[in-house]
């Protein structure tokens, strides 16, 4: 555990978007399957969609109004990085296979940057958290890692290790934070009431690999059942 305190350089900070969870909680992994996609031109930028709805439908992703997914995004799943024209780009997420959109909205993409799109909140309340992605390269021997909140009804949660240090501390739905070092390896965390020592769960332990970028977020519904009960998942960014 020393080892692992004396790796980390700062948490603590916010990026503008996102937050934390509470009780028990299954690990399951979705890894970004475009590892080898070029960086950005300078009039272009790259855009990773996720869809974290627990209760939404299978849905489509209309880019100024041309579908670019050709089977259903359901949730969990994501795009994978993809290469947009840079400017105002207007984003629909439709239900699969009709013109029901659920979500419809203009973002400003600054060229040469990458960003993360995430449908969240139940599917009454459906919205879009959007933060940029700092996908620089790790140094030798670390990793990346941020923490997104994204399950609608869980309190404010600290991410910690396994009976020690906070690793990312109070984050609340919609809350997010910065990518962080970390020395590559394996970690047992834990998911505690934010400021408290009560463990909401115990997260499967979690391998990073020297070099790679990984954006862990909170899923589902405190309360929530089968597919839609309160969990961890992780992307794998680069």
């Amino acid at each position: 555990m020393k080892m692992f305190q004396n790796s980390i350089s700062r948490f603590g900070f916010r990026s503008l978007v996102l937050l934390a969870i509470p009780l028990s909680i299954a690990f399951t992994s979705c890894k970004d399957d475009d590892d080898d996609e070029p960086t950005p031109s300078p009039t272009t930028a790259r855009l990773l969609v996720t869809h974290a709805s627990p209760d939404a439908p299978g849905v489509d992703l209309l880019l100024d109004n041309v579908k670019v997914n050709s089977a259903a995004l359901e949730y969990l799943g994501n795009t994978g990085y993809l290469t947009v024209n840079s400017g105002n780009r207007n984003v629909k997420v439709n239900v699969t296979g009709t013109t029901t959109t659920v979500i419809d909205a203009t973002l400003t993409l600054v060229a040469n940057k990458n960003y993360s799109v995430f449908a969240v909140d139940s599917v009454s309340k459906i919205s879009a958290v959007v933060i940029e992605d700092n996908l620089a390269t790790p140094a030798s021997g670390k990793a990346h890692i941020r923490f997104v909140h994204l399950s609608p009804n869980a309190p404010a949660v600290d991410v910690a290790i396994d009976g020690g240090a906070v690793v990312f501390g109070d984050y609340e739905f919609k809350e997010a934070s910065e990518f962080t070092p970390l020395d590559a390896g394996t970690y047992d965390l834990e998911v505690r009431v934010a400021g408290t020592s009560t463990v909401a769960l115990d997260i499967a332990p979690i391998t990073l690999t020297a070099g790679k970028i990984y954006t862990v977020f909170a899923k589902g519904f405190l309360t929530g059942t089968g597919n839609a009960a309160l969990g961890a998942e992780i992307i794998t960014n680069n």
